[in-house]
């Protein structure tokens, strides 16, 4: 049995990835949506459903489904047009909730590949809810004209708080355990920093080195 799942969609930065294994053997394959799907005029048509059809036939060539092989594909709207290609070739299916170990495989993977884009250990491995929209949003800001492009700017709510006023003031940061949120390493207590201040859903603050600005 190949089973098929995504993860990704939710993450204002990066692609979508999706992710088919066969249960009986652990094979697992994988390919990303890219980050271009969620801009512009491919966004607004959804385009994306259509390129996530063709990575679901894709990854069921490379596990070489065999044939009246059973497959379970996750019942979430980024395969919609998938289930409709599977339908028009005769590939029987049926729309599950995906579980483990596909799930954390696929969860995974995208939590690597954010990672890869440059996303701290600490936003997708350490907290309760990794990928939340504003609290990614404060790592935007902090290097605004390197991370905007890896965001998905078709979302509403990248037309809302994407570009926002920033603030920039000198400080001094007398409190200890601050991590500058562009080039990643701690700030010393005492330190002369760059204070960035803006609203979203509420007031924000991002402490950055003086020399990361």
């Amino acid at each position: 049995m190949v089973q098929i799942d995504d993860s990704g969609s939710g993450s204002l930065i990066g692609g979508t990835c999706i992710g088919a294994a066969r249960v009986e053997t652990g094979e697992y394959v994988y390919d990303f949506i890219p980050i271009e799907y969620y801009r512009s005029h491919l966004f607004r048509t959804k385009e994306y459903l259509t390129k996530s059809a063709y990575i679901v036939l894709s990854l069921l060539n490379r596990l070489c489904l065999q044939p009246g092989e059973k497959v379970e594909i996750c019942q979430g709207y980024m395969f919609d047009q998938a289930r409709e290609f599977l339908k028009a070739r005769n590939i029987a299916y049926q729309c599950v909730k995906i579980g483990e170990p596909l799930q954390s495989l696929v969860e995974n993977t995208f939590q690597e590949y954010a990672i890869s884009l440059g996303l701290p250990l600490q936003y997708v491995k350490y907290t309760k809810y990794p990928l939340h929209f504003h609290r990614i949003l404060r790592w935007v800001y902090a290097d605004y004209e390197n991370r905007a492009p890896l965001c998905k700017t078709g979302w509403k709510s990248w037309k809302k708080y994407g570009n926002l006023l920033v603030n920039v003031n000198d400080d001094v940061l007398y409190k200890s355990n601050y991590t500058c949120l562009k080039c990643g390493n701690q700030i010393k207590k005492g330190t002369k920093v760059k204070r960035l201040e803006y609203f979203s859903n509420c007031p924000n603050i991002i402490y950055l080195h003086s020399r990361c600005i």
